[in-house]
């Protein structure tokens, strides 16, 4: 009998864990749902976009399921290097030719443009099957009180940095994401950055915004203490985050 409770009570455990994690997920799904669409929400889906970001040009077009994500470089010798990535894959072109890359050169060019793009429409995108979403607290940071959301990814869909974690302060009055943070691995070793939204507009009625970006120089600081670490002013400015010349075409399907 004693055997039963026991196994009663630890099912029952169970239960209430699943359902408490299962509250966590469905709050962050609805608080990204409302931060997606006061930025633009469905808009983004069939857009054209074009912008500058370091001395390079930039151009997306998303038609539903389909899409183009593209990058135009003008090298030292007046070349034009055209990188592409679309639903068929990656592609280079320099001067309209196409160029055979090796796959580990592929991976990361493509890399390299999807994270741009990627960055550039932010939060649109969280809702892509490949994205884990978890309301893991709140903070204050400034006087304002912000939803943290956990953003991870499945290794099936989540490209070559699947295993990036980031987190999401979405402030609790305007569902807007004013701090982004996220650890990375690479090559070149492990490492943090928090982000610091400035110079929000809308075009078309789509919202972007540029970023001061930031790195810890006390390794001992988490992740997740990186806010708090923003407002004692424990963090290094690295670089700037600027998206210029921004133009947005919608596409009326």
């Amino acid at each position: 009998m004693k055997q039963i409770l026991v196994a009663i009570i630890f099912i029952i455990t169970l239960s209430c864990k699943s359902e408490r994690q299962s509250e966590k997920v469905l709050k962050a799904d609805t608080i990204i749902n409302k931060s997606i669409e006061i930025s633009g929400g469905e808009k983004f889906k069939n857009s054209r976009l074009t912008f500058d970001f370091r001395d390079r040009m930039y151009f997306a077009n998303r038609n539903n399921s389909e899409f183009t994500l593209a990058r135009i470089t003008v090298d030292k010798n007046n070349d034009s290097i055209f990188d592409m990535l679309s639903n068929n894959g990656f592609e280079r072109f320099i001067n309209d030719e196409f160029i055979q890359l090796e796959d580990s050169m592929a991976v990361k060019y493509s890399a390299s443009v999807n994270s741009v793009h990627y960055f550039s429409v932010l939060p649109f995108g969280l809702n892509d099957n490949a994205v884990s979403k978890e309301l893991v607290g709140e903070e204050v940071i400034k006087n304002m009180t912000y939803h943290l959301i956990k953003i991870t990814f499945n290794q099936d869909g989540g490209g070559e940095d699947y295993e990036d974690v980031f987190v999401y302060w979405v402030n609790a009055k305007t569902f807007k994401p004013d701090y982004i943070a996220y650890s990375y691995n690479e090559d070149d070793g492990i490492g943090m950055r928090f982000r610091e939204a400035y110079n929000e507009r809308y075009v078309t009625g789509l919202r972007f915004v540029n970023y001061n970006n930031f790195k810890a120089e006390d390794t001992s600081i988490q992740l997740y203490e990186l806010g708090k670490a923003f407002e004692n002013n424990q963090l290094k400015l690295l670089s700037k985050i600027e998206l210029k010349n921004v133009k947005v075409v919608l596409i009326d399907n």
